[in-house]
């Protein structure tokens, strides 16, 4: 596995970066509605959380697709690494779904485990298809510290997401200009 920098992925999948940023959005959106769910339902969260599983795997198939299609990488092998890889976190899912229906959690403490479940594997799957992956998994974890801490969370976590979109936005046009201004 070969390890690129933010720069070197911006740069060498310049052509779809426009939808890896939809991706992005809609998958930060689909976390803040998923935060407001659980606020007002804690049962229909664990539900929604459980059905992101399987929208986070598909858009990371789907961002991989894009990428394999530069060139970077074999589909084939993206989508064995990457089925494995969400199965693997369904699994676990479904042990923090056993751990609810047992009493050990609440139907809100499960909710925020599988959060948590779902940030660190979107952390990992990060270091396959790119950066903004990464900053996926740390604003859920992060948002879920912030629903354990903070009263008003759903404003907390909806200033952190505007804030991260942002910044990429920022960080995006910072690098292009920079990669401009290198290249006169």
């Amino acid at each position: 596995m070969q390890e690129n920098t933010p720069i070197d992925e911006l740069l060498a999948g310049k052509r779809h970066f426009g939808l890896e940023e939809i991706v992005f959005i809609l998958l930060v959106i689909l976390s803040l509605l998923g935060i407001a769910v659980t606020d007002y339902s804690p049962h229909d969260g664990y539900g929604y959380w459980l059905l992101m599983v399987f929208v986070f795997g598909a858009l990371s198939i789907f961002v991989s697709w894009l990428q394999a299609k530069n060139g970077e990488q074999d589909f084939s092998e993206i989508v064995k690494a990457q089925a494995m890889h969400w199965l693997h976190t369904l699994i676990i899912v479904g042990a923090a779904f056993l751990l609810n229906k047992s009493g050990q959690l609440t139907d809100t403490g499960a909710s925020l485990v599988i959060l948590l479940i779902l940030a660190l594997s979107t952390m990992l799957d990060g270091y396959r298809i790119g950066w903004q992956f990464r900053l996926l998994g740390f604003f859920l974890a992060s948002c879920s510290i912030i629903v354990a801490y903070i009263e008003h969370y759903i404003w907390a976590c909806s200033g952190l997401g505007v804030l991260i979109v942002g910044g990429t936005f920022f960080w995006t046009y910072w690098i292009r200009k920079q990669n401009a201004l290198n290249n006169d």
